[in-house]
């Protein structure tokens, strides 16, 4: 079947002629600025250098030399800070947000998700050397359902990898589309960069993580060989990463609102209406990450005026992981098993506290032994410089990305006994079940279980020229176009469900297993740890018994997880580089054209395809075109030797999260609850300005403003509605609450402040504050929005000794609508250290602590007084040594 296609496309524009016009303006009365002559902008490139002090002034000179507004990590700076992965790496950068969940689901000890100015990571673009990369989340939550986003998990990116990281913050023509908020690229080592004709480094750590109390290996390598004549070289990475995780947390499963029509309600009206959790459980997430891959790059410049250029990256994580969740279920308690509190209390429109003489509670117990994700990409690239003012560059290639979680085994077990709970607003609630037993297992109340993937990839091609003019204001002109295909799907082709003889079959074989003795006690509160546990093997061994889970793969196909989405976009693009006395900047136009194809499936249907236990159903082909015209425009004035400043104007787009796309509805039939996507929604449009001055009133050393503002004209917001599907664990209809996006406006508005110098000949601070107001039109809440964001390092480096501390700081903010309640991160600081000592010149030791704060992750719906989760995943200390030659 195949719905009606979208009417004809037209432009959009929202910088107005007048708005434009200033832009332009802004450009010709400075050529009347008195300085002095500013000097050509260098082109971006890898650079090698040593020594903290060397790679931040690196680092500075590649900022002030930019035209637009960008931030510079090198490639040493990288090498001396605790840095995992690229999320790592640029999260001390002003206006740099980072988290360690794609969503709200708290996340599991690694940074995996980067956003800029108080923004959705969706909103930003992550680029590897100036192309895309697909990516893959292991996550089981963000590969279906309402979590499938467009932003990259780093979780996947090794820091070791990088040459340099540039983050641009205002648009240029040239960039690519789809970073409203800005982009980040990340550029890898080149063979012909490198000094010496051969380099080898290696290093060897041990990962050791303190909640878990195991230690782990890890390794890298590095080959580099160029020829005499710099014509030829080969460049190979390989590296093996493996960790141990463990997550202690309380978790708050949504809010769910008592009936009128409950028993609770009519013993007490004053009841009707009141919000309490649909779950409270007790979690232990146990994982081993095991991170390997490698990268190659073969370069070939058979003259001066051509260079070729191979190169190529893959990465696997295997993600293996066991979850247990013991759950009170206060909302079931009321409003599904009629039961009626026998003690509560009352505040802020929330049943605080509550007493129950039986129990709807169950404990979850998810084994997940091949759980993982992989990226890779292959690129060719060329440079000709055909005469020596014009210059073509192109690059072709492709890249691949899946998230899958195979052979999963959820077995649940009943709860015996009464229970009792009592909210704590931000420390972890209390919770028990008087008379129940709580260190061994309980009968089978459910099991199931499966396979789910998403995949994402994408094939590109790009050819731009640039000409040199140097023709008094006018200094080049550059020029492109740019095609890809990208394709990505959400796959839930197996659920299954117990057999009826798994209720009265034997569980899981139990060997005495219990929490850790130590569980919950950095939360805080008085949690218990007296819960049983099965061992991951066992699970797995009851799961593939047969007889126990209901093994067809027509009957237990779950359709209304999946989705398919085609992007085929075509950008063409003009950009004029102007210098004149004292000042230089850019204006330029991009023009984008987007055709997406979304196949989602439509319950029942004429010809309806049968035979799942969700339904008929027939999957359902949308098609709509659209057109974005981006002109952009920036302009920096050398005011004096010392001071630079710069401006900013541009129109920018990003397209929706793939989920948010994708129509069909993920139901959890425990919660009630379920996210569902709109086929209809429109791109993310905004207005982007900004102004900045920085001042280099010293070698290395430099104090920095900016303030900038985003005119989001359409914006991706969720809302929650009710509905009544199937719900498959009870074999009958049921309403649920479900979570929705649809297209709003906004604003964005904040300031950047910051500041970096050497003290005293070996120490040296850098300091950096971004305020960010984001808010939608009806003045709710912009997903993803810090007000407050603050970084603070302080370095010490000799000959033989280099030290560092960074102390980084988040403030509050919404990271989106979760089983119908909002999930807020409560603000949160975390230091981290690194320390390296150069043995001799081949030789260094180093080491590397993270979460040194032990920070638990608080998060809380609508107010403070209803609480949704508290997790901590302890700290982690990495000891190594590198060698090289």
């Amino acid at each position: 079947m195949k719905a009606a296609s979208s009417p004809a496309p037209r432009a959009h524009n929202g910088l107005t002629p007048i708005a434009f016009a200033v832009g332009l303006m802004i450009l010709g009365s400075a050529a009347t600025a008195q300085a002095q002559q500013a000097a050509p902008v260098e082109p971006t490139a890898v650079v090698t250098v040593a020594g903290v002090r060397a790679a931040l002034e690196q680092s500075l000179k590649q900022k002030r030399s930019a035209d637009s507004v960008v931030e510079v990590v090198t490639a040493e700076d990288i090498g001396k800070m605790p840095d995992k992965n690229v999320a790592d790496s640029i999260q001390r950068l002003p206006g740099v947000n980072i988290q360690s969940s794609a969503g709200g689901e708290g996340g599991f000890g690694e940074n995996d998700r980067v956003s800029l100015r108080g923004t959705s990571p969706s909103l930003q673009q992550t680029t590897f050397n100036g192309h895309g990369i697909s990516t893959g989340d292991w996550f089981v939550l963000n590969q279906v359902g309402g979590s499938v986003g467009r932003s990259s998990s780093f979780s996947l990116l090794p820091s070791e990898l990088v040459g340099s990281i540039i983050v641009h913050k205002s648009q240029t023509a040239d960039l690519i589309e789809g970073g409203v908020s800005g982009s980040i690229d990340v550029i890898t080592r080149r063979p012909l960069d490198f000094k010496k004709n051969l380099t080898v480094e290696a290093s060897v750590q041990g990962a050791y993580n303190d909640l878990a109390g195991k230690t782990q290996p890890q390794f890298s390598g590095l080959f580099n060989w160029k020829n005499d004549s710099k014509t030829a070289g080969v460049l190979v990475q390989a590296f093996s990463e493996k960790t141990s995780v463990r997550r202690d947390g309380q978790e708050i499963l949504g809010y769910s609102t008592i009936s009128a029509t409950s028993a609770a309600a009519k013993a007490n009206p004053a009841l009707a209406g009141l919000r309490l959790p649909t779950f409270i459980g007790a979690t232990l997430f146990e994982q081993v990450k095991k991170r390997e891959g490698g990268a190659f790059d073969v370069e070939l410049r058979p003259s001066k005026e051509l260079t070729l250029d191979l190169n190529g990256f893959y990465s696997k994580l295997k993600a293996a992981n066991q979850n247990t969740n013991w759950l009170a279920a206060p909302g079931n308690s009321i409003n599904r098993d009629g039961l009626i509190p026998t003690a509560y209390t009352v505040a802020n429109g929330t049943l605080t506290s509550a007493s129950f003489t039986k129990n709807s509670g169950e404990v979850d117990n998810a084994y997940r032994p091949d759980a993982g994700g992989e990226s890779y990409y292959i690129d060719f690239n060329f440079k000709y410089r055909a005469t020596p003012d014009f210059t073509v560059t192109g690059k072709a290639g492709a890249t691949h990305g899946v998230g899958y979680d195979r052979d999963d085994v959820f077995y649940q077990n009943g709860v015996d006994g009464g229970m009792s709970y009592a909210l704590n607003g931000l420390s972890p609630a209390n919770m028990s079940f008087p008379g129940g037993t709580t260190n061994k297992p309980g009968p089978t109340a459910w099991a199931g279980g499966g396979e789910s993937q998403s995949v994402d990839k994408e094939q590109y091609a790009q050819l731009d020229g640039e000409w040199r003019l140097s023709n008094g204001l006018l200094d080049s002109v550059k020029f492109g176009a740019r095609a890809t295909d990208h394709k990505r799907t959400a796959e839930h082709p197996f659920e299954t469900k117990p057999t009826p003889a798994a209720f009265t079959n034997p569980g899981p074989a139990w060997s005495g297993q219990q929490y850790p003795s130590d569980f919950g006690k950095d939360l805080g509160g008085n949690l218990s740890n007296n819960y049983f546990k099965y061992d991951g093997a066992a699970l797995g061994a009851w799961g593939a018994a047969p007889g126990n889970r209901l093994f067809d793969y027509v009957a237990r196909h779950n359709w209304t997880d999946e989705f398919k989405v085609q992007e085929k976009t075509t950008a063409v693009y003009g950009m004029a580089n102007l210098v004149s006395e004292g000042w230089s900047g850019n204006i330029g136009l991009r023009a984008v054209r987007t055709k997406q194809t979304t196949l989602v499936n439509l319950s029942g249907g004429a010809n309806a395809i049968k035979g799942s236990d969700w339904g008929a159903y027939t999957p359902t082909t949308y098609e709509r075109s659209y057109n974005d015209i981006l002109p952009s425009a920036n302009i920096k004035f050398d005011v004096r030797d010392d001071l630079v400043v710069r401006a900013a104007i541009a129109r920018a787009m990003s397209r929706p999260d793939y989920s948010a796309l994708g129509g069909s509805v993920s139901l959890n039939d425990d919660a009630l609850s379920g996210t569902g996507g709109n086929v209809k929604l429109d791109p993310i449009r905004s207005n982007n300005a900004e102004v900045s001055a920085e001042w280099y009133f010293a070698p290395k050393s430099a104090v920095s403003i900016g303030v900038f503002y985003m005119d989001l004209k359409s914006v991706v917001s969720q809302g929650t509605s009710s509905g009544t599907y199937y719900n498959n664990k009870l074999g009958q209809q049921a309403t649920f609450q479900v979570t929705s996006p649809f297209n709003t406006s906004g604003k964005n508005k904040g300031v950047e402040l910051s500041y970096q110098q050497p003290l005293f000949n070996r120490f040296g601070v850098l300091a950096n504050y971004t305020y960010a107001d984001g808010k939608l039109a009806d003045g709710s809440e912009l997903i993803n929005s810090s007000k407050s964001t603050y970084n603070l390092t302080g370095f010490y480096e000799d000959d033989k000794f280099s030290a560092r501390v960074a102390y980084n700081y988040r403030s509050v903010y919404k990271a989106g609508v979760d089983r119908g309640a909002s999930q807020h991160v409560e603000g949160s600081g975390n230091l981290a250290a690194s320390l390296n000592y150069k043995i001799n010149e081949q030789l260094s030791i180093n080491f590397d602590a993270l979460n040194l704060t032990n920070t638990t992750i608080k998060m809380y719906a609508e107010n403070k007084d209803q609480p949704r989760a508290f997790y901590s995943n302890g700290r982690s200390f990495y000891l190594g040594l590198r060698g090289k030659l």
